[in-house]
């Protein structure tokens, strides 16, 4: 596996190496998009960690289902509360906080063994995504390497088969989680849109998809690139999306020669 020694502890043994933490994107959700260096960091991996909601096998490890080396230990991070509080609560960030910097020292003690740890991330780890929080408190404590993947809103736009950028087209993304107004206002200033943290924000979206006067130009995708993906005008869709893989997607119309 690669390795990337960045510091040493001393033990009672004698120095040792640490080991390098690597937040490995997978992509949108199907193995056939990972890259090349995310394929051979997960399958050659001592230790696997990833992020699950209790009770449930994650959406990244289910991902490289069949991909693991046989000897690989895998590391379940469940997250102490998802929706259970409002966001705005105070205790959310508390809460959160406490759980990240518990998975920052499991991961911290791995690597002061000399372990390198691959931390499975959906999409890309810089993008919205739960590896971030963890990178922060990493920082200056453990050697950290970043792989780059495909987004969930590239494979979304993808599978419109449509460009969602025209010549000086300016893309807006937005978290559905955003005040009302503040989304209206950027839609409206905005030449293409995505919309991403739908769910219980679905009627909020659409009521300001309507204001801004986009509503008719958005589309509807949920699960890109997955084995039950759907793509429909909104204006089409009669049902609310699942909360975690639904994005809108608003097309550029710009400049083309």
């Amino acid at each position: 596996m690669d390795k990337d020694v960045m510091a040493e502890f001393e033990t009672d043994g004698g120095t040792v190496a640490q080991g390098t933490i690597h937040g490995v994107g997978l992509g949108p959700g199907n193995p056939d998009l990972m890259s090349v260096r995310a394929d051979r960091l997960v399958r050659n991996a001592r230790h696997i960690a990833f992020f699950r909601k209790a009770g449930r096998s994650g959406q990244a490890r289910r991902i490289v289902n069949g991909m693991l080396h046989p000897d690989a230990v895998e590391h379940a991070m469940e997250y102490p509360v998802t929706t259970e509080i409002p966001v705005s609560d105070p205790r959310y960030n508390q809460i959160l906080s406490a759980f990240y910097t518990e998975c920052t020292a499991h991961l911290t003690a791995l690597s002061a063994k000399g372990e390198d740890v691959v931390v499975l991330c959906e999409g890309d780890p810089f993008f919205y995504g739960s590896f971030m929080h963890l990178h922060s408190r990493l920082a200056g404590i453990a050697p950290v390497k970043i792989v780059p993947a495909i987004t969930g809103m590239s494979a979304a736009w993808t599978a419109t088969d449509m460009p969602v950028t025209w010549g000086d087209d300016v893309l807006t993304v937005l978290a559905g989680t955003l005040p009302e107004d503040v989304m209206t206002a950027r839609m409206k200033d905005a030449d293409a849109v995505v919309v991403m943290k739908l769910g219980r924000t679905f009627d909020k979206v659409v009521r300001a998809l309507k204001a801004a006067g986009r509503f008719d130009d958005a589309w509807l995708i949920q699960h890109a690139a997955m084995p039950d993906e759907t793509v429909a005008r909104l204006s089409e869709v009669h049902e609310k999306p699942t909360p975690y893989f639904s994005i809108v997607v608003v097309h550029g119309q710009g400049r083309r020669p």
